[in-house]
């Protein structure tokens, strides 16, 4: 009996060099092939405007070297004659590599649907966009636990037995990690409820900044100084939190004083001057403008007015004109803006001499 029929372990040397020329060949041709579809998918996605290119190319980008391995050395073992319990084996590995490549797929699959309905939302519907990523982790996670669920039963457990025993210890495992799961709830109650979307601004005791991400236990702000804010949803949800986002139209209060020596009829024009000033913005709604009160150095006015659009340079590049406008009206009428003065009272000689003395305002 020559060496090439001499059994080995079952099998002669010629099938188990057969069956490594199949495993090699397998590899290659996987590879290859996956590197060409590739190159090809994502030059026609550059031309095209459907994702579906895209998503395939992203498919065979995040397919794993180990999953081809044992694909690969699966379909090898056809030509062997193994014994029963290393052929079992070797399908459950197989069924098992399977079952990861495709939680694998469906997670691309799910954050590549998720990422093009957020650039196509983001701009026109926020609540949707935070919504989505909430719910894209939720299918993330049903995905996982289906597939871990078949394959524990591939392995032989009993998954009645074990979804059973998983509810008592469950309770154990809430106790333990209450604080996470109740970020869990807060974050869902962010999802559903959307006190605040991804874009709003928001201002919570001393920090404030622009919701960039709400995630599963924080959300993230990016301040105004560039920094990133990082929140607990469940202490974010006990702050008291002012949404710039929501603000419809931006409220604006001014107040200014005029010296004493400014005779009543030109004080009475000076609202009317204010209003005239505000309405030459077209963004501008004038509510009110009073001479209202007379405070210790000054004849006190407040004006009142909304701007119909939220953007905070917007409304300081009107109140820059309104201030720079009320300097040249206030000179040509002769009216005089007012500032901290004091009367000093001095006794000499038992008499009483009366003086005044002008201080500046860190006086």
């Amino acid at each position: 009996m020559s060496f090439w029929d001499t059994p080995l372990y079952g099998n002669t040397p010629v099938r188990w060099l057969t069956a490594a020329g199949v495993l090699v060949g397998a590899l290659v041709v996987f590879r290859v092939a996956a590197a060409l579809l590739v190159k090809r998918l994502r030059a026609l996605a550059r031309r095209t405007r459907t994702g579906l290119d895209d998503l395939a190319a992203l498919l065979l980008e995040r397919t794993g070297a180990l999953f081809l391995i044992v694909v690969a050395l699966w379909v090898s073992t056809w030509i062997l004659a193994l014994p029963g319990r290393v052929d079992r084996a070797m399908r459950v590995a197989a069924i098992l590599a399977v079952l990861a490549q495709v939680g694998v797929w469906g997670a691309v699959v799910i954050s590549f649907a998720i990422g093009r309905y957020r650039d196509r939302q983001l701009a026109t519907d926020a609540d949707a966009v935070t919504t989505m990523s909430a719910f894209g982790f939720l299918g993330k996670l049903a995905l996982w636990s289906l597939l871990v669920l078949v394959a524990l039963d591939n392995l032989g457990f009993h998954v009645k037995t074990l979804l059973a025993g998983l509810g008592v210890g469950g309770i154990a495992v809430a106790l333990a990690l209450q604080n996470i799961l109740g970020d869990l709830f807060a974050s869902l109650s962010i999802v559903l409820d959307k006190p605040f979307v991804i874009g709003d601004f928001l201002v919570m005791g001393e920090h404030m900044g622009t919701v960039e991400r709400v995630g599963i236990k924080t959300t993230r702000l990016r301040s105004l100084s560039g920094e990133q804010l990082v929140f607990s949803n469940t202490d974010l949800l006990k702050a008291r939190i002012r949404n710039y986002g929501r603000m419809r139209e931006r409220r604006a209060v001014f107040q200014f004083g005029i010296t004493y020596d400014t005779p009543p009829d030109v004080a009475a024009r000076v609202p009317e001057m204010v209003r005239d000033m505000l309405e030459k913005h077209e963004q501008v709604r004038v509510d009110r403008a009073h001479f209202k009160s007379f405070g210790d150095s000054a004849l006190q006015y407040e004006a009142v007015y909304f701007v119909s659009d939220p953007d905070f340079n917007l409304y300081m590049d009107i109140q820059q004109d309104v201030n720079i406008e009320m300097m040249r009206r206030f000179a040509d009428e002769g009216v005089e803006f007012a500032f901290p003065t004091r009367t000093v009272l001095l006794e000499r000689s038992g008499e009483e001499v009366a003086g005044s003395s002008r201080e500046s305002p860190d006086a």
